[in-house]
């Protein structure tokens, strides 16, 4: 995440040395819900009041990133798909998925601004390949409240630590995506 390693690289070994079964897939999916970043709920639920539609693009796995989404009440999720066995060991993930590579969340945003037209894309994240995708959103907010990336933190429109910040910051557009 700190940009040192091509993505693509940091996928295939990592598969390679980890091969999740389904129970340690939902081991971390639960422990995704248990160390949720404080005032994540809120803000999400502000934004979805003011007509925002929420997207989490992440190149994490979807099976563990959906029940958090299920939780914030987002409908969307882009990640990559992770494959398991009957028996509910490691089959597989999706290498070809866009996320798995760098350009890949900045090549999902120009699909999802083709296919939705939104009024403005908001992208807030915390790593370099969430800063890829910085033209191709109307605003970039870096997030460093888990970790500070100082490349990130350099190149965002605007920088928080804290979801509490987030209300400080002025986001282009009325009801427009949020990634």
């Amino acid at each position: 995440m700190n940009g040192e390693v091509p993505i693509s690289e940091v996928f295939g070994r990592r598969m390679e040395i980890i091969q999740p079964d389904r129970a340690t897939a939902d081991v971390v999916a639960q422990l995704y819900l248990d160390t949720i970043v404080p005032g994540v709920p809120e803000v999400i639920a502000k934004l979805k009041a003011e007509g925002w539609t929420p997207v989490i693009l992440s190149g994490g796995f979807a099976p563990l990133i959906r029940r958090l989404a299920d939780a914030l009440s987002i409908e969307h999720v882009e990640a990559v798909p992770l494959h398991f066995n009957e028996d509910g060991s490691y089959a597989g993930y999706g290498e070809g998925y866009p996320t798995t590579r760098n350009g890949g969340k900045p090549e999902v945003i120009r699909e999802w601004k083709r296919a939705i037209h939104p009024e403005a894309v908001v992208m807030v994240g915390d790593g370099v390949s969430d800063l890829e995708s910085k033209l191709e959103v109307d605003l970039f907010i870096g997030f460093g409240g888990v970790i500070a990336r100082k490349p990130v933190q350099e190149g965002a429109d605007a920088w928080i630590t804290a979801m509490s910040d987030f209300g400080s910051i002025s986001l282009p557009g009325s009801k427009a995506t949020l990634a």
